[in-house]
């Protein structure tokens, strides 16, 4: 873009200063401003980066940054196999063993809300 001419408007200057300063350009007695994009977009390119990103230290600071403070355990992944008997009763077992457990859900599992279930779940042929 080459440089292009500030025009002022006289009804949306908003302090004193602005509005003498468009006033005078109005009557020819101030030079307008020029503004050249390009070269202010080529300037402000320069700030965009600073000095330690330009050099290999920028990543490793970066990195040094927001490396834990504290030591942090890997899971460990155990897999857990379930045999599919088909029989009611070793699911109700299953039902029972989760609903005592510490580790299982909030609440406790009864013997009719499992009867429940499984009334829900058979299929109706």
């Amino acid at each position: 873009m080459p440089d292009e001419e500030v025009k002022p408007n006289l009804n949306e200057d908003s302090t004193q200063e602005a509005q003498l300063a468009a006033e005078r350009i109005a009557s020819g007695e101030e030079k307008a401003p020029t503004v050249d994009f390009d070269a202010d977009y080529a300037a402000a390119q320069k700030f965009s980066v600073s000095e330690v990103d330009r050099t290999g230290k920028g990543a490793t600071a970066a990195e040094a940054a927001t490396a834990p403070k504290q030591k942090t355990s890997q899971p460990q992944e155990t897999k857990t196999q379930t045999q599919s008997t088909g029989n009611p009763d070793d699911f109700l077992e299953s039902a029972k063993e989760l609903g005592n457990s510490q580790t299982g859900g909030a609440t406790n599992v009864s013997d009719d809300l499992v009867k429940e279930a499984l009334e829900k779940g058979e299929r109706k042929n």
